[in-house]
Order: structure tokens, then sequence, then C-alpha cells
């Protein structure tokens, strides 16, 4: 398996478990800056590489009256204030081309929604970035096709790439996740990453918008972690409830800590016995 590195930060087998983490879409500049603030020095206080993650839009939504972000120009402000302030590396997504080359001139790391896995020529404009690509595996498809969306990233002479297991489609309006997933992607030579809150939706399941289980988030991301993923990703919100995008399923920032001290302590005991078998 290769290794991908996000400035600093190197990503794969051998290496500490990353935790790319933010809230789900920015909805000021103040909660951003204050969310990012707190994961990093919980982050720091672990050990664990960090990577903040926030959408200025969110494309992929069920009604017109969904809340979709900022827009391209204010999200991409705060997100480079972010960095500016607080020194982290930045992750976002990008829902159409044409916005690839102004967003690359910000982040650190370009990702592909699941929704949006096989659109080629996104695929390919976020891969002549040169920047790594997180890339979701689609809810549609099966983990060892996934190697077909790598590769096809690669003709553009990206190899930087991730990719992220956020659960499958299961019967109408519920996902389920396959922990094979993890090991069947990792085999295709790319660092695995787990989506613990994304992986608990129910799609469309709150009348008009999506619902979830985020009472499930802790043995997802515990599994996961035990069958082995190089980095983790949750959507953190100092107020969940309260969000106005995946508030059934963002983690709750003051609770954030608690759930990486049992990840950290899994990884030990992962890598242990990994290294007796």
């Amino acid at each position: 398996m290769r290794e991908v590195k996000v400035k600093d930060i190197v990503i794969g087998p051998g290496r500490p478990l990353a935790l790319i983490a933010g809230p789900c879409v920015i909805e000021s500049e103040e909660m951003v800056l204050k969310t990012a603030e707190e994961i990093k020095e919980i982050a720091k206080r672990l050990d664990m590489p960090f990577i903040f993650k926030s959408s200025y839009s969110k494309a992929n939504r069920l009604s017109i009256k969904s809340f979709t972000g900022p827009g391209l120009e204010e999200g991409l402000r705060v997100l480079a204030k972010v960095k500016k302030e607080l020194d982290i590396p930045l992750l976002t997504d990008v829902h159409c081309y044409t916005e690839v080359e102004t967003v690359a001139q910000v982040v650190d790391v370009i990702q592909i929604p699941a929704l949006l896995c096989r659109q080629t020529k996104l695929l390919l404009q976020a891969a002549r970035s040169g920047l790594p690509l997180n890339i979701k595996k689609g809810q549609f498809m099966a983990p060892q096709d996934m190697g077909y969306i790598a590769k096809k990233a690669e003709t553009a002479e990206n190899g930087q790439i991730l990719l992220t297991e956020r659960g499958t489609f299961f019967g109408y309006g519920n996902l389920v996740v396959d922990m094979r997933s993890l090991v069947i992607m990792g085999k295709l030579g790319y660092p695995v990453v787990f989506d613990g809150t994304h992986s608990v939706q129910l799609p469309g399941g709150g009348k008009g918008e999506s619902s979830g289980q985020r009472e499930f988030v802790p043995l997802l991301l515990r599994a996961a972690v035990a069958v082995g993923c190089q980095a983790i990703y949750l959507e953190v919100h100092p107020q969940p409830e309260e969000a106005l995008s995946d508030s059934a399923t963002q983690w709750h920032l003051k609770e954030l800590e608690r759930l990486l001290v049992e990840v950290k302590e899994l990884e030990r005991i992962r890598r242990r016995w990994s290294e007796i078998l």
C-alpha cells in the first residue's frame, strides 16, 4: 500500500491513525474557527495527525429548502482564514469541475463526493490539480470497483489517493457498512479512510432531508479501526442538534476527545496483534 502525504502528515500503513474532522458545512466564520481550534487542541493532546474538513457548498441535497452553505467565494475565504490562523491542512469537497482550480489554491486535499465518484470530468480535473484526492466510495459501488475509479484519477498522473468507506445502500432509506470493504479497498493499494458519521445516515429519512442514527457512530468507528484503516473521518459540530446540515449524524464536539481516546487504544491493540500475527 502506498502512502499519501498531506503537508507534513503522511497517511499509510504503519503511520499514525489520522483524523479528518470538522463541521459538515460552513455555517459561520466564528463557528468554523472555534470548532477547528478545539479539534486541533484535542488532536494535539492525543498526538493524532489532523486535517480540518468543512464544505463551502453541499450540492447533493434532497430538498430545495435544504441549507447548502455560503458558496464558493465566501466559503473559501473562511477556509483560508482557518488555514492562516491555525496552520492546519484543509480538505473540502468539490461538486463541479469548473471550481477545482479555484479551490486548489486554498485547500490541501480535494474530496470527491460519494454520489459523484464516477464523474470522469470532475475526477480528472481534481487529479490534475496535483493535490491529494479523497475519493468517497459511492453508496452504489462495490469496494473492488473503486480500483477503476482510482486508476481513472491516475491517468492524470496523480497517485496521491485516499479511498473512503461511507456505507452502502441497504433498502430504502438505509445504509449498511460492510467491514470487508476496508480490507478489499486496502488491497487495491490505497490508504483507506472510514467515515463514521455519513455511515449512520438514513438517506431521505427526515421528510425532505437525511436523518440518521448518531448513537451508532462509536460502534462503527471502533469496528473500522479494529479491522484496520489508515484514517478516520468525522463530521463534528459544537451543537449538532441545531446544525443546518446533517444534524442527525454529526458528532458532538464536547464528546470528541473521549471517542478518540477509545479509538487510539483500539488502534494500539490492533497494531500489537498485527505484529504478533
